[in-house]
């Protein structure tokens, strides 16, 4: 893996006279040292170097949502209704680093039942960083779900480290809340109708101590976010594939009055895979 943005000239040397990359003094925030244009096989530290959340504010932590997601050189986020076929063993990294720092990862319902999702998995690497800054051994998953109509008796639900948590509205039907809460899981308010608020949910989250807020999607969940203005950041995988067919976006629903502008943070690249951070301006 190697870092194409930023790059100072002073890394550039440093890493042609060593081999091996130095500080880039010029990072954007949470870029971490890694860097330089050396191609190398980088360690789950210097990933988490370089993917850090932004330090908080003196004031006391703010919640701080990233998106991550993958998409083809043509725009498709997943090829026969799921992304594994489009990532590689890097994305999959990068993956699980994302999740080793985040506190609670976000996921619409339907992501759910496509991608089979599974409890976090605690991981060895990030044990001691997590407790160092007060987290638990894995993140929570936060599904999204107006109807709550999910396999309550998957071990997502019943043999998490930490609760599943499922976010809904105020109307959801209270049988389907009451299953929820049997299997284990806990349900949060976070609507006043049927579906979820975002700007309610990223607060509902900040009031439980999850600050360092990751959504894995899918691509209507991550419109949603995009049209309420509570995105952050966008982690996005380029893959060098092209797939044609009728796949969805990384983001849909309706769409914005005004396109929303973010600003490139950091860039890498590994075997023709971009792994782009996007910060909002």
């Amino acid at each position: 893996m190697r870092r194409l943005f930023p790059v100072t000239d002073e890394t550039d040397e440093t890493a042609a006279r060593t081999g091996v990359p130095g500080l880039d003094a010029g990072a954007a925030p949470g870029a971490g040292a890694a860097g330089g244009s050396v191609d190398r096989e980088w360690p789950l530290e210097e990933l988490a170097a370089a993917y850090a959340y932004p330090e908080p504010p003196p004031g006391g932590a703010e919640p701080w949502l990233r998106a991550n997601m993958v998409s083809t050189l043509d725009g498709a986020a997943q090829h026969e209704g799921r992304s594994q076929p489009i990532s590689s063993a890097a994305d999959m990294r990068i993956f699980g680093t994302l999740r080793g720092l985040a506190d609670v990862v976000i996921v619409g319902a339907e992501t759910v039942r496509q991608e089979g999702y599974r409890p976090a998995r605690e991981r060895e690497a990030f044990a001691a960083m997590r407790e160092a800054a007060g987290q638990g051994p894995v993140p929570a998953i936060a599904v999204v779900s107006s109807s709550l109509e999910l396999d309550f008796s998957w071990p997502l639900f019943t043999s998490p480290l930490v609760p599943t948590l499922v976010l809904t509205g105020a109307a959801a039907a209270p049988d389907r809340m009451a299953v929820a809460e049997k299997a284990g899981a806990r349900v949060v308010i976070a609507g006043d109708g049927m579906g979820v608020d975002p700007v309610r949910a990223v607060r509902a989250l900040a009031e439980l101590g999850m600050t360092r807020l990751l959504t894995e999607g899918g691509p209507r969940l991550l419109g949603q976010l995009v049209v309420s203005g509570v995105l952050d950041e966008l982690c996005l995988t380029v893959s060098p594939m092209l797939t044609a067919g009728d796949a969805q976006r990384i983001a849909g629903g309706p769409s914005l009055t005004v396109p929303k502008r973010f600003a490139l943070a950091s860039l890498l690249e590994e075997e023709g895979f971009l792994f782009s951070r996007y910060r909002r301006t």
